[in-house]
């Protein structure tokens, strides 16, 4: 059965931006749309505000999204949107390990989200970074990230938006294995700096699979962003001119940020879709 024989594809956004100003949710719209009509899909797709409103969506959708977000997400864990959340996990898991339903839940998880699945997992510690990371790095991948199909088509390394205060470090390894969990990628080597590598992508199980880096970072987005006079006074005055200088290039460049926007998401969604049972009626 093909893809328009299964009817419409319907996706769920949750929103974890608790209102501030990003671009992640437009890249993530523009994603889906282009996608979808690519492929000549009928997309269904519902946003939910997680932070603000406690927002949460059900089980009706075939896949879900969970965005970045501003904020700690060690504090958070007592808050209400939080408990939440980690309850739709519980649900989504629990599904998705129930033999008698056909149709998986596909899962991907945004920086500020795989820090929150990642706690949700017992995967490995989440911490503050000692500095703030922001800018277009190098991701390294492992032996499973050049298996994970998700990640079909990317070089190593290749190149990705990061933008975050807080990490995953010291990865379970013992209970990731148990799991069938497997570590994708790691933040650039930097021998001589005396910090750990940060875990930067993980594949939870089957259906979930999430990045510590923003996957759906566009460069024209970007380019704006960081042509701001506020945004570059902020890099210039923690990084430097050259840094600024060095993001803005690498914005440019076709096989760094636009190569890992049209690779990463896009490739979740064919594997979802591709992997979708269709409806019993």
């Amino acid at each position: 059965m093909n893809w328009l024989e299964k009817g419409p594809v319907k996706v769920a956004i949750l929103d974890l931006y608790e209102g501030k100003a990003n671009q992640g949710m437009r890249c993530i719209r523009t994603i889906l749309h282009d996608w979808a009509a690519s492929n000549d899909l009928e997309l269904q797709v519902t946003e939910y505000d997680v932070r603000l409103r406690n927002e949460l969506p059900d089980t009706s959708y075939d896949i879900y999204i969970s965005s970045g977000g501003p904020g700690d997400p060690l504090i958070s864990r007592f808050d209400d949107w939080d408990i939440a959340w980690g309850r739709w996990l519980d649900k989504m898991a629990r599904w998705n390990q129930n033999p008698s339903t056909t149709r998986k839940k596909y899962i991907f998880f945004i920086c500020h989200s795989f820090q929150l699945a990642c706690r949700y997992f017992n995967a490995g510690l989440v911490c503050k970074r000692k500095s703030t990371a922001f800018g277009v790095f190098p991701i390294h991948m492992l032996e499973a990230g050049q298996d994970e199909p998700v990640f079909d088509g990317l070089k190593d390394p290749f190149y990705a938006v990061d933008s975050r205060d807080y990490q995953v470090i010291q990865p379970n390894l013992d209970l990731l294995n148990d799991m069938g969990a497997k570590i994708l990628c790691i933040e650039k080597s930097r021998p001589h700096v005396p910090y750990e590598r940060a875990v930067m992508g993980i594949r939870f199980n089957d259906y979930m699979i999430g990045t510590q880096f923003h996957p759906e970072a566009d460069a024209p987005g970007m380019s704006m962003y960081l042509r701001t006079e506020e945004k570059q006074k902020t890099v210039i005055e923690s990084h430097g001119e050259d840094k600024l200088r060095s993001m803005l290039e690498h914005l440019e460049d076709p096989d760094k940020i636009r190569w890992t926007y049209a690779h990463i998401l896009p490739n979740f969604l064919n594997q979802a879709i591709g992997l979708m049972e269709p409806e019993l009626v």
